[in-house]
């Protein structure tokens, strides 16, 4: 995973699950912009449309890609609150990243700060098991 906004809670998930080191490779946590364009390759181009935003999403799961090794990757980027950042709160992202394709949608999530995430989560979650059964949305 590449997660942003939801500060860990897809790995958090992925990881709770017995046999979890068979398919998960890890994470990066990429809260501040700096570390999305140090550690995910980000660009400034892509960051030039806004951090929330479709771009940066798949930036960063492409990043996840090459920075993890992986063949999927979901990112995640957004506003969760209480504060709006450049977009309205409850405005999230998320991108998945495949050898094949990389795709993003954005949300608008309903809430305070905790369920949010929470929701981003399953959504992020279930996108990649579309992009898994080749059902992109």
């Amino acid at each position: 995973t590449a997660e942003s906004a939801t500060g860990g809670m897809i790995i958090a998930r992925l990881t709770s699950v017995p046999g979890a080191s068979n398919y998960v490779r890890g994470s990066v946590v990429s809260y501040a912009t700096r570390v999305k364009q140090a550690l995910l390759g980000v660009s400034d181009e892509a960051i030039a449309d806004g951090v929330v935003s479709e771009a940066t999403a798949l930036a960063m799961a492409d990043g996840g890609r090459a920075a993890l090794g992986a063949d999927v990757v979901v990112a995640v980027t957004g506003s969760a609150g209480p504060d709006p950042q450049e977009q309205d709160v409850g405005t999230m992202v998320v991108a998945v990243a495949t050898p094949e394709r990389s795709q993003a949608r954005t949300f608008r999530m309903p809430g305070d700060r905790e369920r949010v995430r929470t929701y981003t989560t399953t959504a992020a979650l279930h996108l990649v098991r579309l992009a898994l059964a080749d059902e992109w949305w």
